[in-house]
């Protein structure tokens, strides 16, 4: 192997180091603004909820409210841990893919 392989190589890992780099930061974003809707989502649903409760007339009445919030947001916090779930596994797919050309090249050079 000669010194320009090596620096091509090189180049080349860099190349998509700095690619895998761009595709986890969009990711990190897309993940940090999913994040910030849920907690607000969840947090809205809590307050109204808990409005629902105060004016709930009869205990069975009370127990239905919650027991209709807990359901919900146990929904809402499954379909979202698949939501996130998923972000990231897409996030390891797109950060792998740069560095497929090069790990062949490493593997072929051996």
């Amino acid at each position: 192997m000669t010194n320009e392989d090596v620096q091509k190589f090189s180049r080349s890992g860099m190349d998509a180091a700095l690619t895998s780099f761009g595709t986890w930061t969009k990711a990190a974003q897309a993940i940090a603004v999913e994040m910030v809707d849920y907690s607000k989502k969840s947090a809205e649903s809590s307050a109204a909820a808990w409005e629902k409760l105060m004016s709930a007339k009869s205990l069975d009445k009370a127990l239905e409210v919650q027991s209709q919030y807990v359901r919900s947001s146990y929904e809402d916090f499954v379909a979202e841990a698949t939501k996130l779930g998923e972000l990231y596994a897409d996030l390891a797919k797109q950060a792998y893919k740069p560095f497929e050309g090069t790990f062949a090249k490493a593997s072929a050079m051996k």
